[in-house]
This record gives C-alpha cells, sequence and structure tokens, in this order.
C-alpha cells in the first residue's frame, strides 16, 4: 500500500480515529468488542466501568465509525465497526508483543 502522498484532511481524521483510541478507558471498550458483539452492561461488567460511562464512550465510537451497534430485543449489542478496525488493533497488539531488536536508535 502506497502511503504517500496522504491528503490534509485523511491525516486529520486519520489523526481524530487515533486520539480517540488513545485514551485507555476507550480502548479496552474496543478491544471488549473485538472478539464477539457484546451488550453495554457486559462491557461495564467486565472492566468495571459504570454502564454510563460506558454509554458515553460508546457514542463517541460509534460517531467514529469504529464500533456498530446492532439491537437484538430490547438489548444492544456492540462490535468492531469492521475489519479494518479489528486489524489495526491485532496488528498493534502483535508490534508491542514482539522483543526489540536492540536496532533501536
Amino acid at each position: 500500500m502506497d502511503l504517500a502522498p496522504v491528503h490534509e484532511e485523511s491525516v486529520a481524521q486519520l489523526a481524530d480515529l487515533f486520539h480517540l483510541l488513545g485514551d485507555p478507558t476507550r480502548l479496552r471498550i474496543v478491544l471488549a468488542c473485538v472478539a464477539a458483539p457484546i451488550a453495554v452492561s457486559g462491557i461495564a461488567a467486565t472492566l468495571a466501568l459504570s454502564s454510563s460511562l460506558v454509554s458515553h464512550h460508546l457514542r463517541l465510537l460509534r460517531a467514529a465509525r469504529i464500533v456498530k451497534a446492532e439491537r437484538q430485543g430490547k438489548q444492544v449489542f456492540y462490535s468492531t465497526a469492521d475489519a479494518h478496525i479489528s486489524g489495526v488493533l491485532r496488528d498493534m497488539l502483535e508490534h508491542i508483543a514482539e522483543p526489540s531488536t536492540g536496532n533501536d536508535v
């Protein structure tokens, strides 16, 4: 994939996306949504957060198309918006798990 040149608008959108994912609570919420769709109450219980806080962050994440919502009966289940989001997270987790090569300057 050729990344150059990148339009300024794309750079700004990407910076906004990384800013949203840079918040540890939001990142934990997105990671909770990767494996399978999960309800707000499930996210809150898993992460020991209030449902209102989880809902607040999910609104921001939905607006940025990082997560998507699907209603099933009376509950709404959240999952990552697409394979791009889960792929980026998977790649970055693999990156931080790699041992240093010693070539770092």
